[in-house]
């Protein structure tokens, strides 16, 4: 379960790149045709859209392992 949480953080962090990829892309397309500003802004907020989706996703399954016993909440050992 554990290497499902952290698969799925890294999945958040490649959406996040990919968000920034698109919003700082100036260059012509692959045919060489210029994208345009809201083609931009669309695949901007599609890889945005995925990295909130993959949070909750992420938040569930932290909260349901954690009811099923399959992780426990550590932390720092207070009062050593």
């Amino acid at each position: 379960m554990k290497i499902l949480m952290v698969v799925t953080l890294i999945a958040v962090l490649g959406a996040l790149a990919s968000a920034g990829f698109f919003m700082l892309k100036r260059n012509p397309g692959a045919d060489g045709t210029p994208t345009s500003p809201a083609d931009r802004d669309r695949r901007m907020a599609r890889a945005l859209a995925v990295r909130v989706g993959l949070c909750v996703a992420l938040f569930i399954v932290i909260l349901v392992s954690w009811a099923m016993g399959w992780v426990k909440p550590g932390g720092l050992p207070v009062g050593v």
